[in-house]
């Protein structure tokens, strides 16, 4: 099995996120959502609850979540985007409540499994005709296209919380194909 890549089309993204929002099933489109706009670790993800992300006096989705980083135990503030706040108010309609975790298996109440939110990511990928995608690939995907954007690999690396820029260069996944395109597109005079 080879290390997650990327999702390098936006077509494909577009399909994926859209794929289980046309199924009405909005907490799966959630998960999408928030995986390729926040760049969180699926332990991450599956750990939020409605508190962190919903102002309950409010009534409304919070526009930054703080948490603690399971894997490196570091405070992290993350930016909600509209996609992002979007997804949630969707999902707020039919799951927000006191406690409860965001992404939560219907029969336990718990959050779902990392093998479920595993399934999650293949089942749509697979319908949409992605050969290999997982969680990670989202993290991976928004680094990707932060990169893409002209954002710069350090400020990845501070998003990602990497301790090393080289960690965050084989994040990126960049190709050959990249490469190529700098030497191509790059005019000095």
């Amino acid at each position: 099995m080879g290390s997650a890549q990327p999702i390098r089309s936006k077509k494909e993204i577009k399909e994926l996120a859209a794929y289980y929002l046309s199924r009405g099933e909005i907490r799966n489109y959630a998960f999408i959502v928030l995986g390729l706009h926040t760049a969180l670790r699926v332990s991450d993800l599956l750990r939020l609850t409605w508190d962190d992300v919903y102002d309950f006096t409010q009534q409304n989705v919070r526009m930054n979540v703080c948490l603690t980083e399971k894997k490196t135990g570091k405070t992290k503030i993350v930016a909600l985007n509209s996609a992002a706040v979007k997804a949630l108010k969707l999902l707020a309609r039919q799951a927000a409540h006191r406690g409860r975790y965001l992404i939560e298996n219907k029969q336990t109440k718990r959050a779902i499994s990392r093998i479920q939110a595993y399934r999650l990511i293949r089942d749509a990928a697979a319908a949409i005709g992605i050969e290999r995608a997982s969680c990670h690939s989202l993290r991976k995907t928004f680094g990707y296209f932060a990169w893409k954007s002209g954002v710069s690999p350090a400020i990845i690396m501070e998003i990602y919380n990497h301790s090393s820029l080289e960690v965050t260069r084989r994040y990126l996944g960049v190709t050959q194909d990249d490469k190529d395109k700098v030497y191509r597109d790059l005019r000095l005079f």
